[in-house]
């Protein structure tokens, strides 16, 4: 995995970081993630904590992606107030989009902290 500090985002990239904050306000959830697919398409969930199911919201949005027969991921974000990312969740972003996939990881109140690769 590499890391980069907080990065000028392009705007497609700044997109997915406010849907992931929004999803996370919205829905009053400890995270909120985006992920692009290959033609631009995002996806856009809050973590899942049910008594029978619980996942974190980036692999919730990954899941979102393939469900809607997503090929590839272009970028993610996360919103969360979690130092970093479980390997579990670049695991997911990495198993679809590739270990280079960025994976932008910004606080609750949607500054980028850092960006990682999926790798």
């Amino acid at each position: 995995m590499t890391e980069s500090t907080a990065p000028d985002l392009d705007p497609e990239d700044r997109k997915i970081v406010t849907l992931a904050r929004s999803a996370r306000a919205r829905n009053g959830v400890p995270e909120g993630a985006a992920v692009r697919d290959e033609t631009g398409r995002t996806y856009v969930a809050g973590t899942v904590s049910l008594d029978s199911l619980k996942l974190s919201a980036l692999r919730t949005a990954v899941a979102m992606a393939v469900a809607s027969g997503a090929n590839s991921l272009e970028a993610a974000a996360v919103v969360t107030a979690a130092a970093e990312v479980p390997a579990e969740d670049l695991a997911a972003v990495r198993d679809l989009g590739g270990p280079a996939t960025p994976v932008h990881v910004a606080a609750p109140d949607g500054v980028v902290r850092v960006t990682v690769s999926a790798g």
